[in-house]
């Protein structure tokens, strides 16, 4: 059986009978030499077969070729979607930079909401998020439809071209009866103010997110607010108003506006039956890091809304609310579930006379500096506007234009 050919002699031979013992022997000696069983060549149908799935193969892959030249000469513009909510995948700017960290790449989702009448304020902060931070941050820009075309236009001159980032527009139909027109809160009337409700639907496809607001200097790297810690169980990271370095130099006295008493009215029934203490310290929700991952499996979206639709049947807010109307929802469903950040990553009250109490040094140092109040440093005068307008870029198409009112001082003998 040399060459292991000796089953192969019981085998029936051409004509049907079986080989001879000299056939057998024979092959056994050839397959002996060659070292390998002797293989039948191919009918030629399965010749014709291969070289059909050969030319099939190579069309493939020229169909293939044509496809990706036409996906990338697509992502060399940035598209916004028809609405919030939608399997679009996300359009970036192609020319971006990508920057490794840590040995592997980081994208940072950062979500920011742009107004028409604050365009500036969110060019600023992106231009400084980008130029202070090693790290690949994705900006999802939440505007309404009228503004779009004028931030494109913006984003795509000076310092901002090499940004990745995706318009979303915000569907004002998901605040359908959950706000109420107020004249007294302007904000009720501005429903971008509660895109940071959505985040889960704004960012699909992240497992985390910072939000904050466009009133914002960010001079630290934002990798490191990215990285706050959150407990297990906890969807967002807030910062105490409390405790925080902010707080160092606000008027003592006014403690109610650092309070959930300052935000909610716990004459009402439904208020006093949660069982939170009104001394307890509120937050700022103007900046925060989200786990979206928990945000989703809490459904926190759905809380947030069932709030807001009892506020607007009940009444459910404080009568002298301290701060936006978007705090009392979030209170309510963070309250001691949330984590917090670096106060140095949200130094709040430049937006207020409280923030002339810091020095250059302190504001030289923060990470993060936050115009919340009445002044905004495009507008009327706030405090140390000359750091932000450091970090804005005009308006190529001149809609949007700095507003200085001069403070006329008296001076006294």
């Amino acid at each position: 059986r040399a060459g292991g050919l000796g089953p192969q002699c019981r085998r029936l031979g051409r004509s049907g009978g079986w080989l001879g013992p000299g056939a057998c022997g024979r092959g056994a000696e050839l397959a002996g030499r060659a070292g390998v069983r002797a293989a039948a060549p191919p009918p030629p149908r399965t010749a014709v077969n291969i070289v059909i799935l050969v030319l099939a193969v190579a069309l493939f892959l020229l169909v293939l070729h044509h496809n990706f030249l036409g996906l990338s000469s697509l992502l060399r513009n940035e598209v916004s979607d028809s609405g919030i909510v939608g399997p679009q995948p996300v359009d970036f700017i192609p020319n971006a930079p990508q920057r490794v960290v840590d040995g592997r790449e980081e994208d940072i989702p950062v979500v920011i909401a742009a107004s028409e009448d604050r365009l500036g304020g969110a060019i600023a902060a992106i231009n400084s998020i980008q130029h202070n931070t090693r790290s690949n941050v994705i900006f999802y820009i939440v505007t309404l439809n009228g503004t779009a075309d004028h931030l494109r236009s913006w984003l795509s001159s000076g310092n901002l071209k090499s940004i990745r980032y995706k318009i979303v527009n915000f569907d004002t139909k998901l605040l359908e009866g959950k706000v109420k027109e107020d004249p007294d809160q302007g904000e009720s009337i501005k429903p971008l103010t509660f895109a940071r409700f959505y985040l889960p639907i704004l960012v699909p496809r992240a497992k985390k997110a910072i939000y904050m607001d466009d009133d914002v200097i960010v001079q630290g790297d934002i990798l490191a607010l990215y990285n706050t810690p959150l407990k297990p169980g906890h969807a967002a990271a807030f910062s105490e108003d409390c405790d925080s370095t902010s707080a160092k130099v606000v008027i003592r006295g006014a403690g109610n506006q650092y309070n959930y008493i300052g935000y909610l009215d716990y004459k009402k029934e439904r208020i006093r039956k949660l069982s939170m203490k009104a001394s307890t310290c509120s937050f700022n929700p103007g900046v925060f890091v989200a786990n979206l991952t928990e945000w989703r499996r809490q459904n926190i979206t759905s809380q947030l809304e069932k709030w807001m639709k009892l506020n607007v049947e009940e009444g459910l807010y404080s009568r002298t609310l301290a701060g936006s109307i978007t705090t009392p929802p979030l209170l309510i469903v963070f309250y001691q579930q949330h984590s917090t950040i670096d106060p140095m990553w949200n130094v709040r009250h430049l937006g207020s006379s409280a923030g002339k109490r810091y020095s250059p040094q302190f504001v030289k140092a923060a990470k993060l500096l936050h115009w919340n109040g009445h002044f905004k440093p495009w507008g009327r005068t706030a405090s140390y506007t000359d750091v932000w307008e450091k970090w804005y870029i005009p308006d190529p198409t001149g809609k949007f234009s700095l507003i200085r009112r001069h403070v006329e001082i008296s001076h006294t003998k």
